[in-house]
């Protein structure tokens, strides 16, 4: 319906430009007869030219405006400012927050924008570049392709529930101490996928490193830095250092 009301204001253009031709015409007529005063109409009525294409232009965008019915324009009205929502509760970094979403609100969105994680990042928003990577049960996931709706009752965990106040965790000091970024803004979500490989390998393989960040885009290029800071993160790990 509503495709087909965007339809018939784009049909009526047409007779709108018609209505201005031939008021040009009558123009250059009136012009060449002298007749400067008044454009009359079948009706009988004096119009002059402006109040004829005044007229005629305000009627035919009204006739194009109610091509879309007024429940249906209150129905888009009411989706956009609709607040309603779902309660839910989710658990980040050992800690619970209850809230009310939009079912169609993203992992992503709520963390940033509702609970102030920032550190997970924004990038390409569709699930390709891997900057939002935060860890859902320890597995690695895009919060940008994840709802939050969906977040409800696993364990979440952000690039801040690694630090310890302001110690940084070990993943994060390998990064550092191996120089694996240089923007730094995939940083966040390399760390994660890091994290997430070596929660549940502790003596990972290049490949199997390679394998758990193929998934994370690098424009810098620093790649073999971190492959070096994922192997050096392990062994912290396996010191128990922490």
């Amino acid at each position: 319906m509503f495709i087909a009301a965007i339809a018939n204001k784009f049909l009526v253009l047409p007779h709108i430009f018609a209505v201005i031709d031939m008021t040009n015409l009558g123009m250059e007529e009136d012009a060449m007869s002298g007749d400067k005063e008044k454009y009359q109409c079948a009706c009988g009525k004096g119009l002059t030219r402006r109040q004829f294409l005044t007229s005629a232009g305000a009627g035919a965008l009204v006739v194009a405006d109610s091509g879309l019915p007024g429940k249906e324009r209150e129905a888009s009205a009411a989706v956009i400012k609709s607040g309603e929502g779902n309660k839910i509760t989710l658990l980040i970094n050992g800690k619970q927050f209850q809230m009310l979403v939009e079912p169609r609100w993203s992992l992503l969105y709520v963390l940033r924008e509702e609970l102030g994680f920032t550190a997970t990042k924004e990038g390409c928003g569709r699930g390709e570049c891997g900057a939002c990577t935060v860890l859902i049960d320890n597995i690695p996931r895009y919060a940008c392709m994840t709802l939050a709706v969906e977040a409800e009752g696993v364990e979440i965990t952000t690039l801040e529930g690694l630090m310890k106040g302001e110690e940084l965790g070990l993943v994060q000091k390998a990064f550092v101490e191996h120089d694996a970024f240089q923007c730094g803004y995939c940083t966040p979500g390399q760390i994660m996928s890091v994290e997430g490989l070596l929660r549940k390998e502790q003596h990972p393989s290049t490949e199997q490193i390679r394998l758990a960040v193929s998934g994370n885009l690098c424009r810098c290029g620093a790649y073999n830095h971190i492959f070096e800071a994922a192997k050096h993160a392990a062994e912290l790990k396996r010191g128990g250092a922490r």
